[in-house]
């Protein structure tokens, strides 16, 4: 009997973004199930925290598209902000498919390539908005949007089971700052041609009404900057250049010079002036000049609004960055919103001003930010343009996934599918479903290395830093007789056990206590001391200060 042939099917996997703020992954198939082509679109990344001690950057678990790798045609990348292609440098040497993206994210690329020794070269293909292109079994074709970075792009995916819509990060703006306004014209053409699926931005679902313009933003931002009597320091995301052009504006518009500090966002400018994003903002001046410029004439756009440390900002704070230091009545904005879990690091960041006798403004005081995504009147606009059979809500933690699913549904979209990271979701043929459940995750950079928690040694690491190290170190002859006194190191335990006795002057006796009372005989068995000093060494520091380090018993036999 001849085997029944499978099939067409079209699906969409998130590997990451969805359940979650950040490390945006996604992938398209289409074809029979053992024989399907695929699509990324976007490779984003998220940041550690102190959870995750030696950590670089957290990235999605792609192990499922690994092992299909020969079947993946291509990276299509929506813009250049972190959680959508700031893993690509690192993930782009399993993948190796060729990259899709605008003219200023390629620039993004190559500064951020030149940035890390060793990388290959990524070839990249750039694309125009409203130009089709095909990749695999796809025809993609770009669609302007406004966000806080230059050329973004939602994505209109061709396939012949349907059309889907990757909306990627997206707002209104009727008076953007920076690029053009989200194209309505070319969603309603595409609504009209027909949407079966609209994959859709829900980070500002659960807020009701439509957000403020960019230039109310830079409105704000003049007012603020006119009334202070000392320095104005802005901070934001490096990547947002529409509130680095606003900021600009402001200064410029109440007469104040506009200086740039911190490297990721100095190589953002650099890009942006390539590519004509800072036309008629006048050069920014160099940290050399900051101690030279009138107080009063200065305005800093600065990197640390997440209350990164080593940024700008961070080390201003605490007073040790080389050449930029803050004076009782200067000025700080944060004209951000907070990453979630990031909380703790921007209030200790906005202490340590205060103490210095900083001003600090943040959002909610006064107009200093606005977000890039849709609120909830937006995304009906969205829906009303566009016309999609299913919806699916991404890019975005729980609750926001969950109000955006009960927005769609009250918008008449009479398929919605909420669905989580690892959730294969067919869309053709049939109504949506959920055919499979796939590995997915976090995987972690760790220097030059890539994997797990186990892999990479955090988890370990981690040990070490709750309860410390002990390694104990015995030379024994044959007859198991000691040869020198042993050695003994301690890391991360306290130092006294007591107000006379060191805790390494008493674990080391308990660990020759515990050698000692080995029976003569039975002291030419190796493994026998070193279970017998690494219990006592346990006990006696579980017994002093209530914890269980990790143990290391070595005995060496000549």
């Amino acid at each position: 009997m001849a085997k029944q042939k499978q099939k067409e099917e079209l699906v969409f996997l998130p590997l990451g973004g969805v359940g979650e703020i950040g490390m945006n992954f996604a992938l398209y198939g289409y074809g029979p199930a053992r024989d399907r082509r695929w699509i990324i679109v976007d490779v984003g990344v998220t940041f550690p925290g102190d959870d995750l001690p030696g950590a670089d950057l957290v990235l999605p678990d792609i192990s499922y598209i690994i092992d299909r790798v020969d079947k993946l045609d291509g990276i299509v990348i929506t813009h250049a902000h972190e959680d959508h292609y700031g893993a690509l440098v690192a993930l782009w040497p399993m993948l190796r498919a060729p990259v899709y993206c605008t003219a200023f994210t390629a620039g993004m690329l190559e500064a951020k390539i030149q940035g890390e020794p060793g990388v290959g070269k990524i070839p990249v293909t750039i694309f125009e908005a409203n130009k089709p292109f095909k990749v695999g079994a796809f025809e993609i074709e770009g669609v302007h949007v406004t966000h806080s970075i230059p050329e973004p792009v939602s994505l209109m995916i061709r396939s012949p089971l349907g059309n889907c819509i990757h909306t990627g990060d997206w707002k209104l703006d009727h008076e953007p700052t920076l690029g053009q306004k989200t194209d309505e014209g070319h969603f309603r053409r595409l609504g009209d041609e027909g949407v079966l699926a609209l994959i859709c931005d829900s980070t500002n679902a659960m807020r009701e009404g439509v957000s403020p313009s960019e230039e109310d933003v830079s409105d704000s931002l003049a007012k603020i900057i006119e009334d202070a009597p000392g320095r104005v320091l802005v901070t934001t995301f490096s990547s947002n250049v529409g509130r680095i052009r606003s900021i600009a504006l402001a200064a410029e518009k109440v007469g104040r010079r506009v200086m740039v500090l911190g490297r990721s966002m100095l190589r953002v400018c650099e890009v942006s002036r390539e590519l004509g994003y800072l036309d008629g903002i006048a050069p920014f001046l160099s940290e050399d000049e900051f101690q030279s410029v009138p107080r009063r004439e200065l305005v800093v756009v600065c990197t640390g609004s997440q209350g990164e440390t080593r940024a700008a900002l961070g080390r201003m704070s605490r007073d040790d960055h080389r050449n930029a230091s803050l004076a009782p009545g200067d000025k700080v904005i944060f004209s951000s919103r907070s990453i979630p879990g990031n909380e703790r690091e921007i209030i200790n960041i906005q202490n340590s001003l205060v103490d210095l006798g900083v001003d600090v403004v943040v959002d909610g005081e006064m107009l200093v930010h606005v977000s890039g995504h849709p609120r909830r009147n937006e995304l009906k606009q969205m829906y009303e343009w566009t016309k999609p059979t299913i919806g699916v809500p991404v890019h975005g933690e729980a609750q926001h996934l969950s109000a955006h699913a009960g927005l769609m549904g009250e918008c008449g979209i009479e398929d919605v599918a909420p669905i989580r990271n690892g959730d294969m979701l067919r869309l053709a043929p049939g109504a949506a479903e959920v055919i499979a459940q796939v590995d997915s995750g976090r995987v972690y950079k760790d220097g030059c290395v890539i994997g797990s928690e186990d892999q990479t040694g955090i988890k370990r690491r981690r040990i070490l830093s709750w309860v410390g190290h002990i390694v104990m170190s015995m030379i024994i002859d044959k007859d198991g007789d000691l040869l020198a006194d042993p050695d003994i190191v301690c890391e991360g335990l306290p130092r006294m056990a007591d107000e006379h006795d060191s805790f390494e002057d008493v674990l080391y006796d308990a660990a020759v206590s515990a050698f000692e009372n080995i029976p003569p005989k039975k002291r030419r068995d190796v493994a026998r001391i070193e279970q017998a000093v690494e219990r006592a060494l346990r006990s006696e520091a579980r017994e002093l200060w209530g914890k269980k380090p990790i143990i290391n018993v070595f005995i060496q036999k000549v």
